[in-house]
């Protein structure tokens, strides 16, 4: 019986009314108000304040993902491209070996694929100093956390790559492009988890299907 006699009051917080509906709750809802602003969810300002969000709150959110996302690729890219330089001294050989040979002489061994934490560790330090120069304070935490979290997405997402079975394309794509170049064409296909520089300097792979072509 509460529910045929109640009555939703515009003027008051919504949330906790919309339940003494009952049945008329289906009718009511799908009764549209038209004006700018809607009502008030939540007598508690902060819970109101979490309902709300202005249209430009969105790409300002996710263009530090995006940046984020570039400056990852990017180090990756480098960095696999850099230790695919030519050595022939005993000590250039061995430190290439020991950095990155071994991995293409021995691209499926689980052991040495993912970076040792105790080098990780080690190499922290410098890297949050770096960071603590070049940043401010209140900013250096965040790009230190963003760059370890990077490494770290980058690192289980190499091993996937070689010891995942994926179903779906755009892994499959991935796997199959990462497997070229220890396979097929190792000057190329520097980006492991993602092809964009590749394409933007001209070193993606080509397919079995093009080279056939040609």
């Amino acid at each position: 019986m509460v529910a045929q006699k109640f009555t939703v009051d515009l003027d008051k917080p919504l949330v906790f009314q919309v339940g003494h509906l009952g049945e008329r709750y289906q009718e009511w809802v799908h009764q549209p108000i038209v004006s700018k602003e809607g009502p008030r969810f939540f007598e508690s300002d902060f819970w109101e304040f979490l309902t709300r969000t202005v249209w430009w709150a969105i790409p300002t959110i996710w263009l530090p993902v995006v940046c984020w996302f570039i400056s990852v690729s990017w180090n990756i890219f480098c960095i696999d491209s850099f230790f695919h330089i030519e050595t022939k001294s005993y000590w250039g050989n061995t430190i290439h070996y020991l950095l990155h040979g071994c991995h293409h002489k021995h691209p499926m061994d689980g052991l040495r694929l993912v970076f040792p934490p105790a080098a990780a560790a080690i190499l922290c330090i410098p890297f949050w100093h770096l960071i603590k120069l070049l940043a401010t304070p209140s900013t250096t935490p965040a790009l230190f956390g963003g760059g370890l979290l990077g490494y770290v997405m980058y690192d289980v997402t190499h091993y996937y790559l070689h010891h995942g079975q994926p179903t779906n394309q755009v892994p499959k794509n991935l796997k199959k492009y990462h497997l070229n170049h220890h396979f097929r064409i190792q000057n190329k296909g520097f980006g492991i988890t993602s092809a964009f520089w590749d394409r933007v300097f001209g070193t993606l792979p080509q397919t079995k299907a093009a080279e056939k072509a040609r």
